[in-house]
């Protein structure tokens, strides 16, 4: 179906990038006029192992290294903002679905307000961590039938997703008729994108496999007549981000510069709307 859509087609040469996470090898990211998107290329046939890395800290709860510290001081904030978020949507059942849902954090602070959790998460060391807080995840989203949400939330998960199309079709079998996904991914026309290029951590190749506009988001989503209803910043990103493009870069964190790079980058999306990362609220119809 991603051929169907066209996604992989007429593709044009953008930028060549690194994967500084688990294999050094490069990878042509290649862009789409027709959805004014990225895609990276090729995609491993063995994905899942460019994931096996103690620097992939989604997977972990770890605080053994300054970013790992960072992440793990913002996860706690973006929570109560990812919280009042979902909260701010008026629904009766209070049904919710995490695609991608790590070690479960977000989906804990869910049940302690009175959410109907349930999740998803491919990571076996990741679902691991989950079961002890108390949070039961399953592994694959299109094993899940007959069952309806309110809100699916998908924190960083869209742009790892290697059949497109088919996920997002199943997405909106999955949703309530009035109900509502949140899609939160990297911005590759943030400043912090322009600014560090190749480096740019967002990429990270070959695990981010589209890379997304504004326009992108909603031109995929109409397709399966869903709508944007709204955009929202992320702007902890740019920062976060911008200090693992420095280490990517120079080899060093250089906090002060990245700091600085993400202030930059926050400072020109107040007028552009084109922050590093952005939640779109995406409403059934």
């Amino acid at each position: 179906m991603g051929e169907k859509r066209g996604l992989h087609k007429r593709l044009e040469p953008f930028i060549n990038c690194k994967d500084f996470t688990v294999s050094d090898e490069t990878y042509e990211v290649m862009f789409n006029k027709e959805y004014d998107m990225l895609v990276t290329s090729p995609i491993p046939v063995d994905l899942e192992n460019y994931y096996k890395s103690e620097n992939y800290i989604s997977h972990t709860d770890s605080k053994k290294t300054f970013i790992d510290k960072v992440y793990q001081s913002v996860k706690n904030i973006t929570l109560k903002r990812k919280l009042a978020l979902i909260n701010s949507f008026k629904t009766e059942a209070k049904n919710i679905l995490d695609v991608g849902a790590g070690t479960g954090d977000f989906l804990k602070i869910c049940t302690s307000n009175n959410w109907n959790v349930f999740g998803v998460e491919p990571s076996v060391d990741a679902r691991r961590i989950a079961k002890e807080k108390g949070v039961f995840l399953e592994e694959e989203l299109l094993d899940i039938q007959n069952k309806k949400f309110d809100v699916i939330t998908l924190w960083h998960v869209l742009e790892h997703v290697e059949k497109l199309s088919d996920y997002i079709s199943k997405l909106k079998e999955l949703l309530s008729e009035n109900g509502r996904l949140i899609i939160a991914v990297p911005n590759h026309k943030s400043d912090d994108a322009k600014y560090y290029k190749e480096y740019w951590a967002a990429f990270d190749v070959p695990r981010h496999i589209w890379h997304f506009s504004q326009n992108s988001i909603q031109k995929i989503f109409s397709e399966d007549n869903m709508e944007v209803e709204k955009i929202l910043p992320m702007k902890f990103d740019s920062y976060y981000v911008s200090l693992l493009s420095e280490k990517y870069k120079t080899g060093k964190m250089n906090p002060m510069k990245a700091f600085y790079r993400g202030f930059v980058s926050n400072l020109k999306a107040s007028s552009s709307s084109e922050y590093s990362s952005l939640i779109y609220v995406i409403k059934n119809k």
